[in-house]
């Protein structure tokens, strides 16, 4: 069976991927008594506002940017795709081109080359990975913003020779990334799940500033829909939320859990299933359970971090992997949280029915070091100034 963007249609899907991936061009210069007039009155939303900012590339384009696919530029490989380094011909910008692998005619492959084109494709944020155009010559490509620090789990779990992560970097990048993920469930045109938040699909770039990429996976939530069904099960293990595991039902809460696994690995230095196949929520939910934080800190800081952001991070953390959706924070309020908000013990506290002794520490406990000092003082810190995977993509 031909590919999609080969049969009969082939020609009409290549062409609306040409007219709607190109950038409106722009307008000619105005007069200036039609600048002054203009400037009087509201402005009227432009007809092809909603286009994309990609375009279309040639396969010319992106076969001389990555030196024609040389086993060299090649950076990264998934269940379905394999991901190359290049530079684009002319500019000489650097560039990440996704190759969505398998039989040209497997049907799956278009559909999920669509779906990622169509997710990522709209979204513009500083904390998630821009797309800037795709390619449907001879085969899929997707063609990326390329990030010369690689992932975070690349910075993370580095090797032994190479200095640890910072703890304020690490601070950084769970509210980069938790600004990134609450603008796609909410400040998107369409609400985006993304559905495989992991360290390996967070980038960095040059000053460490966190982009999410990879929507190999990621579904829309329409808004009248409360949650989605999925099957297969896809994703990675030990960040998969019970729900989802389960039932396959997944929602914005999907991502909190799995961004909650995040910050216990940038907390913990430790991946979310280690060498010997334990998963790091085993291992972290007593320690959260006793609210004992010192020992959850990656012993490679050597102690050099801040225990007060530390505890309020990991305390995010916990809400955030609680087993029952309705009980986790949105990404809003995660974001309020990582920013300095404060904490309310009548706002995060479950019912014991609820809670089935999974809650991390009672909200009241975090004030008892500072008894002491100040009965009253509540636990709100201010906002500072400074994988193991079964991934199908």
């Amino acid at each position: 069976m031909k590919p999609l963007y080969l049969r009969s249609g082939g020609r009409s899907f290549k062409r609306l991927l040409l007219s709607i991936g190109h950038r409106s061009p722009s307008k000619p210069p105005a007069s200036p008594a039609h600048d002054a007039a203009a400037a009087n009155e509201e402005p009227e939303p432009s007809p092809r506002s909603s286009r994309p900012a990609w375009r279309c590339f040639s396969y010319d384009e992106i076969n001389r940017a990555t030196n024609g696919f040389h086993e060299g530029n090649l950076v990264g490989r998934g269940g379905s795709s394999e991901v190359y380094r290049g530079e684009l011909p002319g500019d000489g910008r650097a560039v990440a081109v996704k190759r969505l692998m398998g039989s040209s005619a497997c049907e799956r492959r278009e559909r999920d080359f669509l779906a990622e084109l169509g997710t990522v494709g709209h979204a513009r944020h500083p904390n998630v990975c821009a797309l800037l155009g795709c390619c449907v010559d001879r085969d899929l490509y997707l063609v990326f913003e390329f990030s010369n620090r690689g992932s975070v789990a690349a910075n993370l779990h580095a090797d032994e020779a190479s200095p640890a992560m910072g703890w304020a970097a690490r601070r950084g990048i769970a509210v980069g990334t938790a600004r990134g993920l609450e603008y796609l469930h909410k400040g998107c045109q369409r609400r985006i799940i993304h559905r495989d938040i992991k360290a390996s699909n967070v980038l960095l770039t040059d000053d460490l500033h966190p982009q999410i990429s990879d929507f190999g996976l990621a579904k829309w939530l329409p808004s009248e829909w409360t949650h989605r069904a999925i099957a297969p099960i896809e994703g990675t293990f030990g960040c998969l939320a019970p729900e989802y595991y389960t039932h396959g039902i997944v929602d914005e809460k999907t991502d909190v859990f799995a961004f909650g696994v995040f910050l216990l690995e940038l907390v913990t230095g430790r991946k979310p299933v280690d060498g010997s196949h334990r998963s790091l929520l085993s291992w972290a939910r007593p320690l959260l359970a006793d609210g004992k934080i010192d020992p959850l800190v990656d012993p490679r800081l050597g102690g050099d971090y801040d225990g007060e952001e530390a505890k309020r991070v990991a305390f995010v953390a916990a809400l955030c992997i609680r087993a029952p959706a309705t009980w986790r924070p949105s990404m809003t309020e995660v974001l309020e949280l990582l920013e300095g908000g404060e904490i309310r013990q009548d706002r995060w506290a479950m019912p014991e029915v609820a809670a089935d002794d999974e809650e991390p520490w009672w909200l009241d406990d975090l004030d008892d070091e500072e008894e002491e000092e100040d009965e009253d003082e509540e636990f709100n810190t201010p906002s500072p100034s400074s994988s193991s995977s079964t991934t199908s993509n």
